[in-house]
């Protein structure tokens, strides 16, 4: 049996769903009683052996933004909808706390990205891309030209709508809909995934881990953006350079005891299963 009662955890949950302000309360109070409850707003400073994050795959990801370096290992709770990094139920969470409190084989390290920009030369912003980094064309919604290189070697010109660019936990975000391969998290590479080309030839790519990747604004619309994980976005202009490469901190996320590491992609997204009749079930 294992023993938790010196650990110290602390709860971040998503303010705009009712649920979890009532699943927070719940599991606060449940878990004072076997463990140290501490502050939830300076992580760093309060430091935890676990963040219980609850909300949905989102509100994980802005937490796990928000870390940067300083990160610790997330109990991701769900109350929203997919929730494909947010793996425990409440009822889930409850049942393996000790578990998922106490044992760290459940920690998974996930591979994430460090996306900065650069303009004129000079460094205008940077950033940590937990799901993915988009580059999108915005209003009004021409076909915008981009450069990329990888590793300083020029790779291709690109007219579309944009690229995304992926780590293995959003392989199953932006980048699926985009036409973009399914990774296994723990797979380190990067997925660079072509939005609408106008072309035949431009399909994903898996780029190793440590490579480099630039792509130069070369032709843009007003409203083209740089989107990172859905959240934050920075404007580009003409010329503008962004640089994508492994950021040098994992992000940890404790895994469901109960569930394989395809769990959601055949339950949720119903992953390989096959066409129904239209009598089926008749």
């Amino acid at each position: 049996m294992l023993s938790i009662t010196s650990k110290r955890l602390c709860f971040r949950a998503n303010p705009e769903k009712p649920a979890a302000a009532k699943a927070l309360e719940n599991l606060r109070a449940f878990a004072a009683t076997r463990c140290t409850v501490v502050d939830g707003v300076d992580v760093a400073g309060s430091r935890p052996d676990r963040v219980v994050v609850i909300g949905g795959d989102g509100t994980l990801i802005g937490v796990a933004r928000s870390m940067g370096r300083d990160q610790v290992p997330l109990i991701g709770v769900n109350v929203g909808k997919l929730g494909f990094l947010t793996e425990f139920s409440v009822d889930e969470v409850r049942r393996n706390f000790d578990e998922a409190v106490g044992n760290d084989s459940l920690i998974s390290k996930r591979m994430v990205l460090d996306v900065a920009v650069f303009r004129g030369g000079q460094s205008l912003r940077a950033f940590l891309a937990i799901n993915d980094c988009v580059i999108q064309a915005g209003p009004p919604f021409r076909i915008i030209h981009l450069g990329m290189s990888v590793d300083g070697e020029p790779l291709t010109d690109l007219d579309g709508d944009g690229v995304i660019v992926s780590t293995p936990i959003g392989s199953t975000a932006h980048s699926l809909s985009a036409g973009g391969p399914i990774m296994q998290p723990g797979v380190e590479a990067i997925i660079l995934t072509p939005m609408n080309p106008h072309s035949l030839t431009h399909k994903p790519l898996v780029i190793e881990r440590d490579s480099v990747i630039e792509v130069e604004a070369m032709g843009v619309n007003a409203g083209t953006t740089l989107i990172i994980d859905g959240q934050v976005s920075c404007p580009l202009q003409k010329g503008d350079c962004v640089r994508i490469k492994r950021f040098d901190t994992e992000v940890l996320v404790v895994r469901n005891p109960v569930h394989s590491v395809w769990h959601k992609l055949v339950t949720k997204l119903h992953w390989g299963r096959r066409p129904e009749s239209e009598t089926a079930g008749m």
